[in-house]
């Protein structure tokens, strides 16, 4: 009874955390699990290696036709604590930023786009560029994902100031930093994790240029999220009355217009920078993308 009341609290607690926080839950959940495989499969004298292999990215078309949940899972694990501690610092620093703009959903979309995009990036990379040839390291790693998150939020919001130390530093800033010392540093080793890392940022920059013209290149999640969620609940579907609501009825003009002040206060943050809100238009973004 005591164990089933602290799995209750946690699953409450669990629930009441952001998206950025649950992501950061699961991935040092998969970062500590390997460790107690590691002592089951040594007693059966399994290496865990080849357990993990599994979920890895390895740089080979012919493996991942095979293993195609490897272009998302290897986005969960992690090669020590010092990657998995400065991804989850990254990210958690990142989607604070990101979550007072959009929603979770959106979020979740750049994110895994981002680590997909990243993938997708290594694998190219590692099949099309001489200097890899016979060299074939598994990826593991949120990197491009946090990456995609990062770079999003400078390029849509660049003249934001963040406290970086003593001094406040504009996100555009910050984004080209972690680019130019990702390019320097791929000669020096992970040079697949770094081109990952590219991967993530371009497909950031692109999303974020995009978004801003009206053309959401994540939109194809929604529409697998909405195919899935049609199929396990269709019987759901076939027993619930619907509702028909006119047009104009007031709960909808009541939403076009809270989008307007959203659009007009991101076209004003885009131009001039968060600190540019006033606290009354900061509040409103904040529980805007709460309610989200």
């Amino acid at each position: 009874m005591g164990l089933m009341r602290i799995l209750e609290n946690l699953k409450y607690k669990f629930q009441r955390f952001s998206i950025s926080e649950k992501l950061i839950v699961i991935n040092v959940i998969f970062f500590i699990i390997p460790f107690f495989l590691q002592t089951l499969f040594y007693l059966f004298k399994i290496p865990i290696t080849s357990f993990l292999s599994w979920f890895e990215l390895l740089p080979n078309f012919e493996i991942l036709f095979y293993r195609p949940w490897t272009i998302v899972t290897y986005g969960f694990l992690h090669g020590g604590f010092s990657h998995i501690l400065w991804n989850m610092i990254l990210l958690f620093f990142a989607s604070r930023l990101y979550l007072n703009l959009f929603s979770e959903k959106q979020f979740l979309k750049n994110y895994f786009l981002g680590i997909i995009t990243g993938g997708i990036v290594f694998l190219i990379s590692y099949n099309v560029f001489p200097v890899f040839n016979g060299i074939y390291p598994p990826l593991v790693g949120s990197s491009a994902g946090v990456m995609s998150i990062l770079i999003f939020v400078a390029t849509y919001t660049p003249n934001q100031e963040v406290r970086v130390i003593f001094f406040n530093v504009k996100l555009q800033y910050i984004g080209i930093a972690l680019v130019v010392l990702d390019i320097l540093q791929i000669p020096d080793g992970n040079a697949g994790g770094r081109i990952a890392h590219l991967g993530g940022a371009l497909i950031g920059f692109i999303y974020a240029n995009q978004l801003q013209k009206g053309i959401d290149i994540g939109i194809f999640f929604d529409r697998m999220w909405n195919y899935i969620n049609s199929f396990f609940n269709v019987n759901k579907k076939n027993n619930m009355r619907t509702v028909h609501r006119s047009k104009n009825s007031p709960k909808e003009n009541s939403k076009n217009l809270r989008q307007e002040k959203i659009d007009s206060i991101l076209d004003k943050i885009s131009k001039s920078g968060y600190e540019s809100l006033t606290q009354k238009e900061k509040d409103f973004l904040f529980k805007a993308g709460k309610n989200n």
